[in-house]
């Protein structure tokens, strides 16, 4: 089973910076690949962005683009989000998930925890 951990979540002030991270275990192959999902309270939750690690593929969301950077550690297993220039509706629970070796096929596992994110005026 493939489990998943986020962390690096906090408050911060609007303009500054975070970096989360998801640990993933459980892959039995470099053909992973892990997405990024937040979501607001009374929101669904939404896409963020995703890595392949197979290809090395980056998939970001419009909302995001430009702030916030996706990328992989392979031996490590893990993933980070750096977020960049934030601003209060990027508030929320932002989870990583299993996107079962691609991110272009919607289909997905295992789920994180969940690492809250919430940014001030």
């Amino acid at each position: 089973e493939v489990q998943l951990v986020e962390s690096g979540g906090g408050l911060v002030q609007a303009g500054e910076s975070l970096k989360l991270s998801c640990v993933a275990s459980g892959f039995t192959s470099d053909d992973w690949a892990i997405g990024w999902f937040r979501q607001a309270p009374g929101k669904d939750r939404e896409g963020v962005g995703c890595i392949n690690n197979s290809d090395g593929r980056l998939y970001a969301a419009d909302s995001v683009k430009g702030r916030f950077t996706i990328s992989g550690d392979n031996a490590k297993k893990t993933v980070y989000l750096q977020m960049n220039s934030l601003t209060p509706e990027d508030t929320g629970v932002y989870y990583c998930v299993d996107a079962l070796g691609s991110c272009t096929e919607g289909d997905f596992g295992s789920w994180g925890q969940g690492t809250q994110v919430t940014v001030t005026s």
